[in-house]
């Protein structure tokens, strides 16, 4: 698919779409919770299909009524239908959801039965040490292709007090406490050194605490799983507004016209909440209220932004950075490397096409904005989040700029295009 975005003035209302981080996060609780689980506002992203068959694969059942997902599960454990691998037992296929693999891995590893877990695209890139370094010390066989993908696992996972490091992503922790929380029978204690995306875990817990689980959280540097005291039979869950989807959106309208987002919980957890600190920081309008944001164009100015805990939030900053006076600083750059694409480099490359000077300073990304960018040939790298940083960012280009595999936005966000139209944008896709 080729997207062309020509330059364009927004204004109207759109509603966020569904957060695949928590939309996932139910997935893998309603697979674990023993009895039905109805989730409102289910996400449509290619993640969000690709934790929908995960949960499918390891037993549970789903259907769709109107807006709504009804999950009955047994367990993890109980389950007893799965697709045969040709290795002995389940294969369950993460597509290319980097939470999906680090998240469901040691939730299919409850499971007594042998499970070859995989993926592709980048995922098939991406390193996967973690796992055999942890799961052997909580009773599970692993057997990985070099630290990558795919991995043969052999479960059930016994929860165990253990140390691990949290310096590569947060999302191996979240895994690993889903998987306690609905395992353990007696207090145990992950501790966790150099933990990064603390709002990420956040998020976890939430999710975990709405479907009855108990974990206290001690400063984030461990955290004690306590057994399930009762059993709800039925669970109801709202899956959130997206924050990370959003931050494009919001954006957009702080450099391209007045627009309103709704469904955005200025209480949520994402971690990618943090964007209104940087369109605080630009001097762009901005009305911040309970279920609504009011943004729109002002005169924008360079800012210093920590990105650390919140990486994804790096592409709709740069493209907010492009239209600021002066010279913006992001930290977290090491954040960076292991996502669909290296997305420091590949900002650098595509925004360069469109003449915008990109430094990378160790771990500190210098952007040299306001001079202007022009209409160029771009291509999204297979990143959902590079696609929708150009497309945001060519709303006020000099001429129009053409995105090569504009498809990648289905990963997250399969309406994006139709929602920068709805507000506007004059987009051509071929």
């Amino acid at each position: 698919m080729i997207a062309t975005i020509q330059p364009s003035t927004l204004t109207g209302a759109i509603t966020a779409p569904a957060s695949k981080s928590s939309m996932q996060r139910a997935c893998a609780a309603a697979l674990l919770h023993v009895g039905q689980s109805i989730i409102q506002n289910p996400g449509t992203s290619n993640d969000d299909q690709a934790a929908i068959k995960m949960i499918q694969d390891l037993g549970a059942t789903v259907e769709f009524v109107n807006d709504t997902m009804v999950v009955n599960s047994k367990g993890v454990a109980s389950s007893s239908t799965h697709p045969s691998g040709g290795l002995g037992g389940a294969v369950v296929n993460c597509g290319e959801s980097g939470l999906g693999i680090r998240m469901f891995t040691p939730v299919a590893a409850l499971s007594n039965e042998p499970i070859t877990i995989n993926g592709k695209g980048s995922l098939l890139t991406r390193p996967m040490d973690f796992f055999d370094e942890v799961l052997p010390q909580v009773g599970v066989q692993i057997t990985s292709n070099n630290g990558k993908l795919p991995l043969q696992i052999q479960g059930p996972l016994q929860p165990q007090n253990i140390t691990v490091d949290g310096s590569l992503s947060s999302q191996f922790l979240t895994g690993l406490l889903f998987a306690y929380a609905a395992s353990t029978k007696e207090d145990a204690t992950i501790t966790v050194t150099n933990l990064k995306s603390k709002p990420y875990i956040d998020l976890s817990l939430k999710v975990l605490l709405d479907f009855g689980y108990n974990i206290t959280n001690n400063n984030y540097e461990s955290f004690t799983i306590h057994p399930k005291k009762s059993q709800t039979s039925t669970i109801n869950y709202t899956v959130e507004g997206d924050w990370s989807g959003a931050a494009f959106l919001l954006v957009a309208g702080a450099i391209a016209g007045e627009i309103t987002v709704k469904r955005l919980d200025v209480f949520s957890t994402q971690a990618d909440k943090k964007i209104l600190e940087a369109l605080q920081d630009s001097g762009c309008r901005l009305s911040i209220q309970d279920k609504q944001i009011e943004v729109g164009p002002a005169a924008l100015k360079a800012f210093h932004f920590n990105a650390t805990d919140c990486p994804d939030l790096f592409p709709p900053l740069v493209a907010l950075a492009a239209y600021c006076e002066g010279k913006t600083v992001i930290e977290g750059v090491s954040r960076l490397a292991h996502k669909e694409s290296d997305r420091g480099i590949t900002l650098q490359d595509e925004f360069g096409k469109m003449g915008l000077e990109i430094v990378l300073q160790g771990d500190l990304m210098i952007i040299n904005g306001g001079k202007g960018l022009k209409g160029a040939h771009v291509h999204s790298r297979h990143d959902h989040r590079i696609a929708m940083a150009c497309a945001t960012a060519g709303l006020r280009t000099l001429g129009d700029v053409i995105i090569d595999e504009a498809e990648a936005i289905n990963k997250s966000y399969p309406d994006f295009y139709k929602h920068l139209e709805k507000l506007g944008a004059s987009i051509t896709i071929v």
